[in-house]
C-alpha cells in the first residue's frame, strides 16, 4: 500500500511540475502561440503533451495513474485560475498585459516587435473584424490570450446598423 501511495505522490508531483513548467514557457516563448495556431503550432503542442506524459505518469501506465495525473491538471488549473482572479497582479505576472499594435490607423512598431507579430498577421486579424486597412483602425491590442481585438469607427458602424435592423424585424414579427 505504501509503494501504491508513493508512486501516486511522485505522478501528482511530477504533473505539478510539468503544468508549472508548460505555463511558464508558453509566458516566455509569448502568448501569440496560444490564439494563432497554425499547422507547425498544432504539432508542436500535440508533441509537447506526448514528450511529457511519461514525465507525469512515468511507468504507471495504467488507468488510476492516468487518472491520477488529469485529476491534479484539473485541481492546479483550477487553483491557478482562482489565483489570477483573486489577486489581479498575480494574473498579470501569468498572463501579461494587453499590448497596443495599432493607434488612430498608426501601427505602433515597437510594440509588434516586441509581440513578435507581423504586418501579415495584423492585416489578417484587421481584414477578419471587417475592416479594409489599417488607416481605418482606431485601435488594435493583441489581448493577454493572444488574440487581436479590432476597433474601427466604420466597423462599429456597421454593427449598430445590424442590431438595429434585426431589432427592427423581430418588433415587426419577422
Amino acid at each position: 500500500m505504501e509503494l501504491l501511495t508513493n508512486n501516486y505522490i511522485r505522478i501528482i508531483s511530477s504533473t505539478l511540475a510539468v503544468y508549472l513548467f508548460i505555463v511558464i514557457a508558453i509566458r516566455l516563448f509569448g502568448k501569440k502561440e496560444l490564439a494563432q495556431l497554425s499547422v507547425v503550432d498544432l504539432v508542436f503542442i500535440l508533441l509537447i503533451s506526448n514528450a511529457v506524459q511519461n514525465a507525469m505518469v512515468g511507468p504507471d501506465a495504467t488507468l488510476l495513474g492516468g487518472l491520477a495525473a488529469a485529476t491534479t491538471l484539473f485541481v492546479v488549473n483550477y487553483m491557478l485560475k482562482y489565483l489570477q482572479y483573486r489577486f489581479p497582479k498575480f494574473g498579470k505576472v501569468v498572463q501579461g498585459d494587453a499590448t497596443m499594435l495599432v493607434y488612430q490607423g498608426k501601427i505602433i512598431e515597437s510594440h509588434m516587435k516586441k509581440a513578435k507579430i507581423s504586418i501579415e498577421e495584423l492585416m489578417e486579424a484587421v481584414r477578419e473584424h471587417g475592416v479594409k486597412s489599417v488607416a481605418e483602425v482606431d485601435l488594435a491590442i493583441m489581448e493577454v490570450d493572444g488574440s487581436i481585438s479590432v476597433l474601427s469607427d466604420k466597423y462599429q458602424n456597421k454593427t449598430v446598423k445590424k442590431r438595429k435592423a434585426h431589432k427592427v424585424l423581430t418588433q415587426q414579427g419577422v
